[in-house]
């Protein structure tokens, strides 16, 4: 992920784990004013048809679809703020929680097409 995101920029497996569901992994995010790490549950893992994850056990799903099309096969990457991730930013940061969420799914809508095309390119396929 490191070398296609925009934001983050590495991931590692816990000791022992792999892509498989109820394995961990530690990502490390960085955007210019910060850098952060999250911990995240693998929830899906169907090769060929899709690998998904919960991000700090209840705070955002990251999901990938294959789908074959005709030539190949299609990647939809999505993302979806969890009720776990509301109460957070709610917790955190009070009356801005929801312009504080509305600056993170900005950063979605723009970080998943940077890096569905980051994959396309390394599997040329553009």
């Amino acid at each position: 992920m490191g070398s296609w995101s925009p934001v983050c920029k590495e991931c590692w497996w816990d000791e022992g784990a792999g892509p498989e569901v109820g394995s961990w992994f530690t990502g490390r995010n960085e955007l210019p004013d910060r850098t952060w790490e999250t911990r995240s549950e693998v929830v899906a893992a169907e090769r060929g048809k899709e690998f998904a994850f919960i991000v700090n056990g209840s705070w955002t799903r990251w999901a990938y679809t294959f789908t074959g099309v005709d030539g190949g096969t299609e990647l939809t990457e999505t993302w979806e703020f969890l009720p776990g991730g509301e109460a957070m930013f709610e917790e955190r940061f009070g009356a801005d929680a929801e312009a504080q969420i509305a600056t993170r799914l900005d950063l979605a809508r723009t970080g998943i097409p940077a890096t569905l095309a980051a994959i396309k390119r390394d599997a040329g396929s553009e």
